[in-house]
C-alpha cells in the first residue's frame, strides 16, 4: 500500500473512525490535492458523504486586507452548518506560505475572530464528547519544509514516521500507544496536584475534578501525548517555554511567564514579546486552558509546527486561553496557543510530592 493511502485510511478509519451515511467536513488547501483523492475514493467506498473548503494561496490576506464594513464581522453560513451538524471534521493543513498573514490589521484580525467566535464554541463543545468526531493532519508542502529547516522530501519522511505511515499496520502501532498511555493517564487521574520542575521552571497546579486525556492518535495526527486542563486559579509559579513556536505568522521563543493563582501576572520574550503583549489582552488569555507532556519519540527535532512539537517525547506543554472541555475545564477564550519547554535535561514532574517523571522519560512505565 502506498503512502498516500495508508495516511487516507488512517485517518477515516482509526481517527475518525468514518460509517456509512456520515458526512465529513474537510478543511484544507489545492497543495493536499494527492492526499484529498486517495480520502475521497476511500470515503466513497466507505458510503460517507465529503464536502471541502479548500484554500488558494492568499486567501486570508486578500480578504483582510481588501474587506471594509460589515462584512468583516460576518461568519460563513456553511462552516456554521457543518460544525453544527455534520459527524466528522478534518482539517489537513497544507500551507503555502506560513507567513502571509504576519503583518496583516490587527483590528480586522480581532473582528475575524470575534465573528467567528461561536462557530469555535460550538465546535469545542461537541468534539468534547465526539459528538463531532475530528482529527488535524499535516500534508507536507515547501513551506512547512522550509520553516522546518528540512528539504521537501526531508520533510515528507519526517511527517510520514511520526505518524507511523512506514510501518506494516499504521492503526496497529498506534493502539500499541493508546495502551502503552493508558497507564499514565490512569496513575494521572489518581492524582491531584502536578509539578514540573526544571532549571528554569518551578510551576504547580491543581488537577482536582479535572481529567487527563489519553491523545492517542484520533484526534490530532500525530498525537503522542497525556494532557488536562488544569484547575483555573491553580496555577501558580514560573515555567520558561524554551523551544521556539509560530503564532499568527510570527516567530516567538524564549517566552517566560509568571503566574500567580491562575492568572498570568508578568511575561517577557526573546523574540515576539509585542505579539504577546497583544494577545494578553483577549479575554480568558492569562489563564491557562492546557497542560500536557509530549511522548512521542519518533518526534526529537524542533520543526516550528505546534502539530509535532508539543507531541516531541521529551517536553512538556501548557496552552493559554480556551480549556477543554471534556477534561472539565472551564476557561473560554478566542485563542487557544500552546507553548513547550524542554525536560530531557534534568527536568521532572512530580505528582501530589512524588517525582513520576525525570529527564524526559516517565519513571514507571
Amino acid at each position: 500500500m502506498l503512502v498516500l493511502e495508508k495516511y487516507a485510511d488512517l485517518l477515516l478509519n482509526y481517527c475518525l473512525e468514518l460509517k456509512p451515511g456520515e458526512r465529513l467536513f474537510i478543511r484544507s488547501t489545492f497543495l493536499a490535492e494527492p492526499l484529498l483523492k486517495e480520502i475521497h475514493k476511500l470515503a466513497a467506498k466507505i458510503g460517507a458523504w465529503v464536502e471541502y473548503d479548500l484554500d488558494f494561496a492568499g486567501k486570508s490576506s486578500l480578504f483582510i486586507n481588501n474587506a471594509e464594513g460589515d462584512v468583516l464581522d460576518m461568519s460563513s453560513p456553511f462552516n456554521k452548518m457543518a460544525m453544527e451538524e455534520f459527524e466528522a471534521y478534518l482539517f489537513i493543513r497544507a500551507p503555502y506560505n506560513l507567513f502571509e498573514n504576519t503583518k496583516l490589521d490587527p483590528v480586522k484580525v480581532g473582528r475575524r475572530k470575534k465573528a467567528g467566535a461561536a462557530i469555535s464554541k460550538t465546535y469545542f463543545a461537541r468534539t468534547a464528547n465526539r459528538d463531532l468526531k475530528r482529527s488535524l493532519c499535516q500534508f507536507p508542502t515547501e513551506a512547512a519544509a522550509q520553516n522546518a529547516g528540512m528539504s521537501l522530501e526531508q520533510y515528507q519522511k519526517f511527517v510520514f514516521n511520526a505518524c507511523n505511515l512506514y510501518t506494516d499496520d499504521p492503526k496497529a502501532e498506534w493502539l500499541k500507544v493508546r495502551k502503552n498511555q493508558q497507564a499514565i493517564v490512569d496513575m494521572l487521574n489518581s492524582k491531584t496536584k502536578i509539578q514540573y520542575k526544571s532549571d528554569k521552571v518551578d510551576i504547580s497546579f491543581s488537577t482536582e475534578g479535572r481529567t487527563w486525556i489519553n491523545s492517542d492518535g484520533q484526534t490530532n495526527m500525530p498525537s503522542g501525548e497525556v494532557y488536562t486542563s488544569p484547575v483555573e486559579n491553580s496555577v501558580n509559579g514560573v515555567i520558561h517555554f524554551d523551544l521556539p513556536t509560530v503564532y499568527m505568522g510570527k516567530d516567538v521563543e524564549g517566552v517566560t511567564l509568571w503566574v500567580k493563582n491562575g492568572e498570568i501576572e508578568k511575561w517577557d520574550a526573546k523574540r515576539g514579546k509585542s505579539l504577546l503583549d497583544e494577545v494578553f489582552q483577549l479575554p480568558g488569555a492569562r489563564r491557562f486552558g492546557e497542560a500536557a507532556v509530549g511522548t512521542n519519540y519518533n518526534i526529537q527535532e524542533i520543526t516550528k509546527n505546534i502539530l509535532f512539537d508539543e507531541k516531541i517525547g521529551g517536553t512538556v506543554h501548557m496552552a493559554i486561553g480556551q480549556s477543554y472541555l471534556q477534561c472539565g475545564g472551564k476557561n473560554e477564550s478566542a485563542i487557544h496557543w500552546d507553548m513547550i519547554a524542554n525536560m530531557r535535561n534534568g527536568g521532572s514532574i512530580f505528582a501530589d510530592g512524588e517525582k513520576i517523571y525525570e529527564s524526559g522519560q516517565f519513571l514507571t512505565f
